[in-house]
């Protein structure tokens, strides 16, 4: 590990200590955590997969990843929303997902609730929330890095008084860090604001 909290890759580059603690978070890490995401539908996968991360290793989820976009029609927000009782039951018997069933439910009664949202208005809601990036130093080693704050605490407060479920302030802030709200690439890593650290080939998510 280096001085700045980094550790330096095969390929000489430095990284945030967990995008190399496994080889699938490496283009995770690299080309899509800390990129800005925009768009309801893709807004909601990651909603919903930071809810069924609740508890869980973020690395689980990504290994089930496109098991996830099978089961659930690709996260179209409104596909979801159309899914029935039979749905459920064969998203309970799916062993390409978790099968938790408070989060299933949680999954499918905010497909339905944000089928009735304007077109843009749930990525409006979560952008909303977006610390001014020259208020926070970048992050020199990953004890820097918050698992709440005051943004990502009235981003779960304004997304449950709108009705959405399993979204409380530690899983709005992993959301924020996932969909580029916040940067908490270390200072010294190379996928730190944007900066390309991979290959296109390997960028392409899990």
């Amino acid at each position: 590990m280096t001085a700045g909290g980094t550790v330096t890759g095969p390929d000489g580059l430095p990284r945030c200590p967990w995008g190399l603690s496994a080889e699938d978070y490496v283009a995770y890490h690299d080309g899509e955590w800390g990129r800005p995401v925009h768009g309801d539908d893709a807004l909601f996968e990651r909603l919903s997969l930071e809810a069924f991360q609740s508890g869980l290793s973020w690395i689980t989820i990504l290994r089930r990843r496109e098991g996830f976009r099978r089961a659930f029609a690709g996260f179209g927000i409104a596909a979801v929303a159309a899914f029935g009782e039979a749905d459920r039951e064969r998203l309970l018997a799916d062993p390409g997902i978790i099968r938790n069933r408070a989060k299933i439910d949680a999954t499918l009664a905010n497909a339905k609730l944000l089928a009735g949202w304007e077109p843009g208005e749930l990525d409006a809601l979560i952008w909303s929330h977006a610390p001014d990036p020259e208020g926070r130093p970048a992050p020199r080693t990953p004890s820097d890095v918050p698992a709440v704050t005051d943004e990502s605490a009235a981003l779960s407060k304004a997304l449950k008084k709108r009705g959405i479920r399993f979204v409380g302030p530690t899983t709005a802030y992993a959301l924020m860090q996932a969909c580029g709200l916040v940067d908490d690439h270390l200072a010294e890593c190379a996928a730190r604001g944007g900066r390309r650290t991979a290959p296109a080939e390997a960028q392409r998510p899990r």
